[in-house]
């Protein structure tokens, strides 16, 4: 029988539909109903590719034991923290507190108001290695609910007080520092300095990344470093980025059969992934592999670039142009079988000559490098670039026959217009019409079912945007996704519709004080209003918003920006100031901020392409391509000519390619 879930569009709540437990979305009702029952609440926060996620509910929310007990002495909530990435954040924070940890699934036990007393990740159905039960936590918790209700009511409302309530006047960051409307300070010029440095000191130099296992690719570190390095001659500093770009690109982290990255790697090497492979992860990843390629035209770099574009275009898109959200690390109940092979299979599908080469090419034995079998890599130091295209295609359709992957086909404003980011920077970096296309086409399809006039939704499915109104991230990637359109073509829809994304941004969710919200009064109201400053899985919306203001000043020149940029640079410069690398996305933007790039307009000569023009200009400048003479531009020669400007002066013309 079906819960409250089933008219719902999210995958994820979806698939929960049909669980015994009387699953509510986050809504009024469920809240009401608490409140009426004298019940506490149960909020579960997941997402629909979530590894355990899906043990969770195998083992607890198809238990109708536990169904039973969570029916009859809680009122359950489920929500998908990609449509409300507001409620994730305030939980998450809690959970961080009381846990010293965080993660999905999370587990919440708050009061009908909303407050926490009790927070969790994943829990075994009974409990097992130290690890505590499921169904002995619902027990326990409901009966001091019975017994001593009061004491968990005031637990709840230290914990509030702790957190800083609602008033708007400061957030708290995971951790537990409060971060205050008027922590704006000095621009610190040694910041990008002071975080390579902290990189550096974490930097694996013999498997690439930073930290030990679980190792995330990090790609807005590495995007900031390679820009670091590119201004500062910091050779160092990149070496460091090629290392970690190459041993991801042959580790398993790495498709090596249908191309793009998985989420994280479990182990230093980045051989052996957690299977599910993000929208987002991609497309930062093509960022960071198509600007190392710029800087250092190391060819291995953008053939993974590309490579990876090709699995989106190829897996992750819709028949509009939408991008999905993501595709699930299990199949049959397994994580990773889909993606793992035998010698015997591969021979089986190449036959026996070219299975073996092909095998002995990826790392392919008998024993197995997981659980037997074998996640297909190059940490055996085979060339990146191979000649086994054919062999791969062929084992690519046979795959296609296995058990399907899970994908969420939702499509979420903000993973999308990094989709379209990374796309246009990638025309730039190649000239290829292809990625250009595929950008303009995601962007219409934002416009008609992301968008409504001034208004984002955080995602949509299926026809139609959904029914959350879009919060600071949604507004400040896709304005960051418009000004990337503008700059690899010129039209000037793109920075009009640009300028309008940034100023919904600033009414909805600027602080008189200074920096940004994450949620505004369109959103409803939470018992916290986060004001998220670091980069996590992704850029942090602030960092993001003081990269679009900068960015328009120097392409408008209106006085207007350059005061609003000057000022959520000082703002993030007061946070940054604790961790800088904890803030690599706000660093960037200050690279840009004291490293303007260079204008160039090319008057191409007759025999000349876009294509090759493109590809010739020197990383992250500001560029117009003629192809005839104006009043203005006039060809030497008639040669393809450059018109150079940079900083607060213009170069003569010259047929001599930009550096």
């Amino acid at each position: 029988m079906s819960n409250q879930l089933i008219n719902e569009k999210s995958p994820y709540l979806l698939q929960h539909a049909e669980n015994p437990v009387d699953w509510y979305p986050w809504c009024q009702e469920a809240f009401e109903k608490a409140e009426r029952e004298e019940k506490p609440v149960f909020l579960s926060i997941g997402y629909s590719t979530c590894h355990w996620c899906h043990v969770m509910e195998r083992e607890s929310f198809e238990n109708q034991e536990i169904a039973d007990i969570l029916n009859e002495y809680f009122v359950s909530v489920k929500v998908d923290r990609e449509e409300r990435p507001d409620i994730d954040s305030v939980y998450m924070s809690v959970c961080q507190i009381l846990t010293g940890g965080g993660g999905w699934p999370m587990s919440i036990f708050m009061t009908p108001l909303q407050k926490p007393f009790f927070a969790g990740t994943y829990f075994p159905p009974e409990s097992e290695r130290g690890m505590t039960g499921f169904k002995e936590l619902l027990l326990a918790i409901a009966e001091k609910w019975g017994k001593d209700r009061d004491k968990l009511v005031q637990s709840a409302d230290e914990l509030l007080a702790y957190l800083g309530g609602t008033d708007g006047g400061e957030s708290k960051e995971p951790g537990g520092r409060n971060v205050k409307a008027a922590d704006a300070g000095k621009i610190d010029e040694r910041l990008p300095e002071k975080a390579a440095r902290l990189l550096s000191d974490s930097f694996d130099r013999e498997n690439g990344g930073f930290g030990d296992a679980p190792k995330f690719p990090m790609p807005y570190n590495l995007i900031f470093l390679t820009l670091y390095s590119h201004i500062y001659k910091k050779e160092t500093a990149f070496e460091q980025v090629r290392i970690t770009l190459e041993q991801m690109r042959r580790g398993g982290i790495f498709d090596h059969i249908g191309y793009g990255f998985s989420r994280y790697s479990t182990d230093k090497y980045y051989l052996v992934p957690h299977f599910e492979k993000m929208l987002y992860d991609n497309a930062l990843l093509i960022i960071a592999y198509a600007a190392a390629y710029k800087v250092s035209g190391d060819r291995q770099l953008l053939d993974t670039a590309e490579k990876t574009a090709q699995y989106v275009l190829r897996e992750m898109t819709g028949p509009e142009g939408g991008f999905y959200s993501a595709q699930d690390a299990d199949s049959e109940g397994e994580e990773g079988k889909f993606y793992v092979w035998s010698p015997r299979e591969v021979c089986a599908i190449l036959g026996d000559r070219r299975g073996k080469e092909f095998c002995a090419y990826f790392g392919i034995t008998e024993e197995g490098n997981f659980e037997g079998k074998n996640i297909p890599n190059l940490l055996n130091g085979h060339e990146i670039i191979d000649d086994l295209a054919k062999e791969k295609e062929i084992l690519y359709r046979s795959r296609r026959d296995r058990t399907k992957l899970h994908l969420d086909d939702k499509i979420l404003t903000a993973w999308n217009s990094l989709m379209i980011s990374a796309l246009s920077i990638l025309y730039r970096v190649t000239g290829e019409d292809k990625y250009l296309l595929a950008a303009e086409r995601a962007q219409k399809f934002t416009e008609k079912y992301l968008a409504c006039s001034s208004t984002l939704y955080v995602s949509c499915r299926g026809g139609g945007h959904g029914a959350v109104k879009g919060f600071l991230d949604e507004y400040v990637y896709y304005a960051a996704a418009l000004i990337g359109l503008y700059e690899a073509i010129g039209q000037d829809e793109y920075l009009k519709r640009a300028v309008s994304m940034c100023r919904e941004a600033e009414r909805q969710f600027a602080d008189s004080g200074g920096g940004y919200f994450l949620y505004g009064p369109e959103n409803g109201r939470l018992i916290t209003r986060p004001k998220e400053i670091y980069d996590n899985a992704l850029p942090s919306g602030n960092s993001v918003m003081a990269y679009c203001l900068v960015r328009l000043w120097q392409i408008t020149g209106e006085r207007d920006y350059g005061q609003k940029a000057e000022r959520q640079l000082a703002f993030m410069a007061g946070e940054a100031e604790h961790y800088p690398a904890a803030c690599c996305m706000y660093l960037t933007a200050l690279l840009f901020y004291r490293n303007p790039p260079k204008k160039i307009t090319a008057v191409l000569a007759e025999d000349d392409s876009v294509k090759e023009t493109v590809r010739r200009l020197p990383f992250c400048a500001e560029f117009k391509i003629l192809r005839d003479e104006t009043k203005e531009y006039k060809r030497l020669g008639g040669k393809t000519t450059y018109y150079v400007c940079e900083g607060h002066k213009c170069m003569p013309p010259t047929n001599e390619k930009p550096e």
